[in-house]
């Protein structure tokens, strides 16, 4: 039991009816005073406190879903329509096998698309189970597809594990779907029926049916593929740069300006880019037009280009995929691949707002979510040990036997700010970091 792979709903050999029944009365445990019984799993557990937080009910219902004149243009316009064809064909035949159904969402947890046999879906019907309602977790609790975009991660929730009553004759399998570009969240793809999918194979399938979508898209994209260049300034005091298949380390006020660029891709005149790049208002724009001289001269063809100052081509940010994991609900993907703070030696008023900016939305996204694992990542790290918000959430996280640690840091981090009143909730300042 200790190595079975805790995504999977249910053990080899274990009886669908017997789980059943202890799930049922674990969910009429937790819903009746917060405990969660041995059975249910870590997965599950922290996605019934999520929705539980969020005043879900286990009563609850889907919305009325979009008008048909609403939904067509906006799913024939969703890049997941282009892979739909090679969803049919992978999933329609096992669907149809096991009287099953096939449902892709969006990265908010609406249903585009839900097919499958006739009888399955009739019963899917009632339940509201259809295009163009939203399943996201934050509305429908724990479900298969809305819980995948809430983690960035594949799921299986087998009868009583999900949130809502009215789910639990039902069992359901979900994987993310990225762009193979940008690594922004896109949708999910869902298998949904009875106590079958509980097997661990359903999970690899459908795992392996979002990984076959994503290398359509990936061959889909028209002509030749867009030259690309990263740049990687998380956690560093001197950013990398990855352009035409070399690896340039830039120096720090090269960093500062391709990480300004890089948040502006619409390019920034010569005096805004000197506003968010020097302290001093007074600094000369001979002063900027010769660091740019010099970062062309080391960089070439890939040089920013000017009026405006603009990356030469694409540039992908490793702080911008970052934002857009964030902002899609993909927190414990974002996080756990989290290096630290932007640029963290930088004194650019330009990067220095957008360092914080990053960090208040990873910070928030942290405490909504709540999972004591990644609250305890962060505050073991040199940009979140002085944290009191962070430690004061993983405290309540944890089981009672873990807390005292937690809230004896949280009271000596209120004795040190009240000491310093002029100090954020946080670091205020950064370790250098490693270099790679």
């Amino acid at each position: 039991m200790g190595d079975r792979d805790p995504s999977v709903a249910l053990p080899d050999g274990a009886d669908p009816a017997a789980r059943s029944r202890e799930l049922r009365r674990a969910h009429a445990a937790f819903t009746r005073d917060g405990r969660v019984e041995t059975p249910v799993r870590a997965v599950i557990a922290r996605s019934w406190r999520r929705c539980a937080r969020a005043r879900l009910s286990p009563e609850c219902a889907p919305g009325a879903a979009l008008a048909e004149a609403e939904l067509r243009p906006y799913r024939e316009d969703h890049p997941l329509a282009r892979v739909m064809p090679l969803f049919r064909d992978l999933v329609g035949a096992f669907a149809a096998h096991g009287a099953h159904l096939l449902a892709v969402c969006d990265a908010r947890g609406s249903l585009l698309w839900v097919e499958g046999e006739p009888a399955t879906l009739r019963r899917a019907e009632g339940l509201g189970f259809v295009p163009g309602t939203r399943w996201a977790e934050s509305a429908m609790g724990t479900n298969a597809p809305g819980t995948a975009v809430a983690l960035g991660e594949p799921v299986q929730v087998f009868g009583a594990e999900h949130f809502s009553r009215r789910v639990h004759p039902w069992t359901c399998a979900a994987a993310p779907v990225r762009d193979p570009r940008t690594g922004r969240l896109l949708g999910a793809v869902d298998i949904t029926g009875g106590d079958g999918l509980a097997h661990p194979h359903s999970l690899a399938f459908v795992r392996a049916v979002a990984r076959a979508a994503e290398v359509q898209l990936a061959l889909l994209d028209e002509g030749p593929p867009a030259r690309r260049d990263c740049l990687t300034a998380l956690g560093r005091d001197e950013a990398l740069l990855v352009t035409g298949g070399r690896r340039v380390r830039l120096g720090r006020r090269h960093s500062e300006i391709m990480a300004l660029l890089a948040h502006h891709p619409e390019g920034l005149s010569g005096e805004e880019l000197a506003i968010a790049l020097y302290e001093d208002e007074s600094v000369s724009p001979v002063t900027l037009r010769a660091e740019m001289s010099r970062l062309r001269a080391l960089l070439g063809t890939s040089a920013p280009l000017s009026r405006p100052y603009r990356t030469a081509g694409p540039l992908d940010a490793d702080f911008t995929t970052l934002t857009r994991q964030l902002a899609t609900g993909a927190v414990s993907a974002a996080l756990h691949a989290y290096p630290g703070p932007l640029l963290p030696a930088s004194t650019a008023p330009g990067v220095v707002r957008l360092r914080r900016r990053i960090e208040d939305q990873a910070r928030a996204a942290l405490i909504a979510r709540a999972d004591a694992g990644l609250l305890a990542d962060w505050v073991c790290s040199a940009w979140g040990a002085d944290d009191p918000e962070a430690w004061r959430a993983l405290a309540a996280a944890l089981p009672p036997e873990g807390r005292p640690a937690a809230l004896a840091r949280v009271r000596a981090l209120d004795r040190e700010l009240a000491a310093r009143p002029g100090r954020r909730g946080r670091s205020a300042t950064y370790p250098q970091p490693a270099r790679s």
